[in-house]
């Protein structure tokens, strides 16, 4: 499959015995209790109104991060394999993502699947809202589903750990913060984090998308965002991971090889005094 399907393509496909529709819809919120931000789960959301047949993946459950403080880590490849399975892929089905949110989930959730070896995976681009734009049929419907097997096969590289950060940064890696631009200026505090790495440049993953429809730019628009990093080393970072995957994306659809990502992102780096910041808040 094309790494982007459109709404046309999918209307067309939606009753395929072989396709597996997921929304990944979910949400970032601050919580008083913990003092932080959480991942809370969308599934509310999609249960109102979704695409026909489709299943949430719900990103606030163990099965989508790993252990430890940090929110949305990676679990084991084959506890994240055993969750798709579980909402009905296999390996030979086509996957087509979504959400509602200018396709930071989708595109997180599309990575994950590449992480573990599955290609047959999509993005549908624009996500719910081109969906309702173009006249998609909704439900409130609960989908029987059929469990499918799968085996993950992890590529290596395509995450890093804060030491594989310190690694690329000392390599001369280029660092995308995918960030908004108030927040990597130290102007403004989004996820409760300001600030960027030093020797970042900005990229914010929102930017990625027009604001009307949620559809991603055009490659030749997506491509003038990256003239600096041509047969270089990228790492990708945001505060979590989310805001991050559309980056990774696009740069993937635009040909870029050797790239990476963050995890956990910024919330575990800036909590480390010891490591380089432009605009560390005061503590």
């Amino acid at each position: 499959m094309d790494m982007l399907v459109s709404t046309d393509w999918l209307m067309d496909h939606l009753d395929d015995p072989d396709l597996v529709v997921i929304d990944g819809t979910n949400f970032s919120e601050w919580s008083e209790e913990q003092g932080r931000y959480v991942t809370v789960s969308g599934r509310a959301h999609w249960a109102e109104e979704h695409i026909p047949g489709s299943r949430h993946a719900d990103f606030s459950q163990p099965w989508f991060t790993g252990p430890g403080p940090w929110r949305n880590t990676l679990p084991t490849p084959q506890a994240f394999a055993d969750a798709m399975a579980g909402l009905g892929v296999h390996e030979g089905a086509r996957v087509v993502l979504y959400d509602d949110a200018a396709g930071q989930w989708a595109s997180r959730l599309w990575l994950m699947l590449r992480w573990i070896g599955f290609d047959n995976a999509a993005v549908l681009d624009g996500g719910w809202v081109s969906w309702d734009d173009a006249g998609g049929p909704a439900s409130d419907a609960v989908p029987e589903i059929v469990p499918g097997r799968l085996v993950a096969r992890p590529r290596d590289g395509m995450f890093i750990d804060k030491a594989g950060m310190q690694a690329a940064r000392a390599a001369g890696a280029v660092l995308i913060d995918a960030l908004g631009a108030g927040q990597f200026e130290g102007r403004e505090t989004e996820q409760g984090l300001t600030g960027h790495i030093a020797g970042a440049v900005n990229v914010p993953g929102t930017d990625l998308v027009s604001h009307l429809d949620d559809r991603f730019l055009p490659l030749e628009e997506l491509a003038e965002r990256f003239p600096w990093a041509r047969d270089r080393q990228v790492a990708i970072y945001c505060g979590s991971g989310i805001k991050a995957s559309p980056v990774m994306l696009s740069m993937l659809r635009l040909g870029f090889e050797n790239l990476t990502m963050y995890l956990p992102g910024l919330q575990e780096w800036i909590a480390d005094p010891a490591l380089p910041m432009a605009h560390r808040p005061e503590p």
